[in-house]
């Protein structure tokens, strides 16, 4: 990103998230995280600078999915659309896709829902579904707003533990949240206020009592557990 400025509040962002790693973007409510992400994605329009981004077709993971729980969609069904980008939506899949729509579904172990409405699930496991459905693309670039907001430990845990055998695999990930543990977590940070970048870098670099501070607009007194 080179003095990306872009609709709905960023102002002249130059950072860079490195290949093969994880980078939070990290910053309150309003910091325009989610923004950036549709950026980078693709889906929100650039007003002036540029972005480049290697990767045809970036995975993007939201908090909500645009298909609706009424629709009689199966977990198994909601993951295979992650094969989309490869086959289109009216190609069966191949025997290759099955297996790695099995193997998305048990990293997050929704294997046994697999035949569950999408809609019966709980907000954790439909979330779980989600983040499978985004690793099914087998994209080099997976984007990810909030994937873990508002989830059980449990659930926290497996979706961080199917993303850093992502990154393992060469994936390259972009994490947007406002939880400081989450982001010391990362490889790499992006710290944002009102559109504007505070900080990048390494965690240990950026996460400074100082840049916190400009962030939050108050004093951080202790990491968070």
């Amino acid at each position: 990103m080179r003095a990306l400025t872009a609709a709905y509040g960023l102002h002249g962002i130059t950072a860079t998230a490195p290949a093969e790693r994880i980078t939070a973007v990290v910053g309150a409510n309003g910091a325009g995280k989610s923004t950036l992400l549709g950026v980078i994605a693709g889906v929100l329009p650039v007003v002036s600078g540029s972005v480049e981004v290697a990767c045809a077709r970036p995975a993007l993971v939201t908090q909500h999915s645009e298909v609706s729980g009424t629709l009689p969609l199966t977990v198994r069904a909601a993951v295979s659309m992650g094969r989309w980008a490869h086959r289109g939506p009216w190609r069966r899949l191949s025997t290759e896709d099955r297996r790695i729509v099995a193997e998305c579904m048990e990293r997050l172990e929704i294997g046994d829902l697999a035949g569950r409405q999408l809609g019966t699930l709980s907000g954790g496991q439909r979330q779980r579904a989600l983040v499978a459905q985004g690793l099914a693309q087998r994209a080099s670039l997976l984007l990810l707003d909030e994937p873990a907001a508002g989830l059980d430990l449990a659930a926290r845990r497996l979706i961080d533990d199917a993303l850093a055998a992502a990154r393992a695999d060469g994936v390259t990930i972009l994490r947007v949240t406002h939880d400081l543990a989450v982001a010391e977590a990362a490889d790499h940070c992006l710290l944002l206020r009102d559109g504007r970048l505070v900080a990048a870098g390494p965690p240990e670099e950026v996460l400074t009592q100082d840049n916190v501070s400009t962030a939050w607009g108050v004093p951080r007194l202790t990491a968070r557990a």
